[in-house]
């Protein structure tokens, strides 16, 4: 999977330094196939990626679609959490909001 940040606008300052633009992240919509869990001591984000998507690249998908800050992988304890059926195809709308 491409970074999330690889598909972010590109900027130049005056001295040619290259900067990249704020991640846009829009809603992730809420579907019937959505699985929720109940936060338990040891829970990671990215460990929670890798037992519903077989990959633990879409930790921050998780973060994202319950609002919570990226700033760590492990959530609180007690806790709901939506995971998102489908994080490719959310992929794809992040990259076509921040290109």
């Amino acid at each position: 999977m491409d970074s999330r940040y690889l598909v972010n606008r590109r900027f130049k300052d005056y001295k040619g330094r290259e900067y990249l633009a704020n991640t846009l992240y829009p809603d992730v919509p809420v579907t019937e196939n959505d699985w929720y869990v109940i936060t338990t001591a040891g829970d990671r984000y990215d460990m929670l990626s890798q037992q519903f998507y077989s990959t633990m690249e879409f930790w921050w998908v998780i973060a994202v679609a319950n609002n919570l800050p990226c700033d760590t992988l492990c959530p609180e304890i007690g806790i709901q959490l939506r995971i998102p059926a489908d994080p490719q195809g959310y992929v794809e709308s992040l990259k076509e909001e921040n290109t």
